[in-house]
């Protein structure tokens, strides 16, 4: 959501005057300094082979850490296919733990029921030591990401994410371009992992890192070209960390919300949860000065990574954000939208849970006595940690080509980034604050608030629907919802 931060920065630096020939030598589609091979992954299919890759990232401290990753040689691998173009992908499970089932999710992609790779509701998941195939054609442009989607907190937590970017959506094209994931890493002192999960933060706000980074790196410096437009394909791609996201030093807007396009939104901050991403156009200013990505959300601000202008000036004109082009997602008619309630809420158990932590008592919770680990529910309903093979019934059936406002009421102490698969959303009304209508797949339910989403539910199937604090998804508040 649009929010006022409350530092007020100074005014962008001045572009150069005089035109120039663009001299910047740095590729306009640029690869990150940590191994993210920047793919084009449309022409043939794709391998994706998970496996154990010990790694050390610049932000391990030169420790080398046993990462979980898609492929050999890429730690975050970027994927770029064209609008209209077929994507294939063979994935194979090269985890040795017995158990270590996978499955893949399109995070944000309007694709077939049968490709959004949830274990047990959408297909049988990936046992190690065999490989399953995902083929599909994305409706929509915009800047997605994808993962597993079980024992989700382990697999983030030891880095198993990557990118996947639709491209065709520019009316204008930028003069550079940065990927940037947002992601928390467990280290205890000594440079080993930490458990990635604890009960007092399932049951609060969730299991913090020790660690900040953008792409494996705390605080990166990039260069970027000067007076130019940059877009910045910003994902928050933390187990549990919200943020407050801000540009010092240079002019800025929002152009895509969730990899779905928007009115340009001048920067002042927005409010960045878990799963959420933002397309950032950035006027860069003149050569040797340097801007700064904040997240003005904790005490201190704090600076994520840095841009310094470098080369002759590329443009001279007065910064303007031109608006990309729309998605094919269909407006719901709120007319005639049927109306349907959820409530987010901890369960005894989690309350319970969160009550001890707050008195400063632990409380490790074993299988012994407590063989579903359920501290939260979607109406009074909370999804399995044990076996997803659990469904239980869905929370909600939906008639396929009907309009549909999902009412999210928070009933908790703590904020929800809440996912709908398969579909995007508008996001319309809020109890507390005031809403710039946009589209989304994922909407950050604030403490005590009340949300209205609405939207067409024209993608057919059994459709996950949960929080994407992975510790809250897992410990009960996650359901689904069914489209026939």
């Amino acid at each position: 959501m649009l929010t006022r931060r409350k530092l007020v920065t100074n005014a962008a630096a001045l572009v150069a005057s005089a035109a120039a020939l663009r001299s910047f030598k740095s590729p306009a589609r640029a690869e990150i300094s940590v191994p993210m091979k920047v793919q084009r992954a449309g022409a043939a299919p794709l391998l994706l082979e998970i496996a154990e890759r010990p790694t050390a990232l610049p932000c391990f401290g030169g420790a080398k850490l046993p990462l979980w990753t898609f492929q050999d040689g890429s730690d975050f691998p970027v994927l770029r296919v064209r609008a209209g173009e077929r994507f294939e992908a063979i994935v194979k499970n090269g985890l040795t733990r017995p158990g270590e089932h996978v499955t893949i999710h399109w995070h944000g992609l309007r694709i077939p029921n049968r490709e959004d790779g949830v274990a047990y509701l959408t297909q049988d998941p990936i046992q190690p030591g065999t490989e399953g195939r995902y083929a599909f054609t994305p409706p929509d442009t915009g800047t997605y990401f994808f993962h597993t989607h079980c024992n989700s907190v382990e697999h983030f937590g030891r880095g198993l994410v990557g990118v996947l970017i639709v491209e065709g959506d520019e009316v204008a094209p930028s003069d550079h371009e940065l990927v940037l994931l947002m992601k928390d890493w467990r280290l205890s002192p000594d440079k080993a992992f930490l458990p990635f999960t604890t009960d007092e933060g399932a049951a609060k706000a969730g299991t913090a890192g020790t660690v900040r980074a953008i792409n494996g790196i705390t605080k990166p410096v990039y260069a970027v070209p000067a007076s130019a437009n940059v877009r910045m394909r910003l994902l928050n791609v933390d187990p549990a960390r919200i943020s407050e996201i801000g540009i010092e030093g240079a002019d800025a807007a929002i152009i895509a919300i969730d990899g779905n396009p928007c009115v340009p939104i001048k920067l002042d901050s927005w409010r960045l949860g878990p799963a959420q991403r933002l397309d950032i156009l950035m006027r860069s200013p003149q050569a040797g000065a340097t801007v700064k990505l904040i997240d003005y959300f904790s005490a201190t601000p704090v600076v994520l990574a840095e841009f310094t202008a470098e080369g002759k000036p590329l443009r001279r004109d007065r910064f303007s954000a031109k608006p990309l082009k729309y998605g094919r997602a269909r407006a719901a008619d709120r007319k005639i939208a049927e109306r349907v309630p959820f409530e987010f809420s901890a369960t005894a158990t989690g309350k319970a849970i969160a009550d001890l932590a707050q008195a400063g008592i632990g409380l490790e919770i074993g299988s012994l006595c407590l063989s579903k680990r359920s501290f939260w529910a979607i109406n009074k309903q909370a999804w399995s940690s044990s076996d997803n093979k659990m469904l239980g019934p869905p929370l909600a059936h939906l008639k396929k080509g009907n309009s549909y406002i999902f009412e999210l009421k928070n009933l908790t102490p703590h904020a929800h980034p809440i996912h709908i698969h398969g579909h995007t959303f508008e996001v319309l009304t809020s109890s507390l604050r005031k809403i710039l209508t946009h589209r989304a797949d994922t909407v950050l339910l604030l403490p005590k608030e009340r949300l209205e989403i609405a939207f067409v539910a024209d993608n057919p199937g059994k459709w996950m629907f949960h929080c994407h604090i992975l510790e809250h998804q897992e410990t009960g508040m996650m359901g689904h919802f069914d489209v026939a």
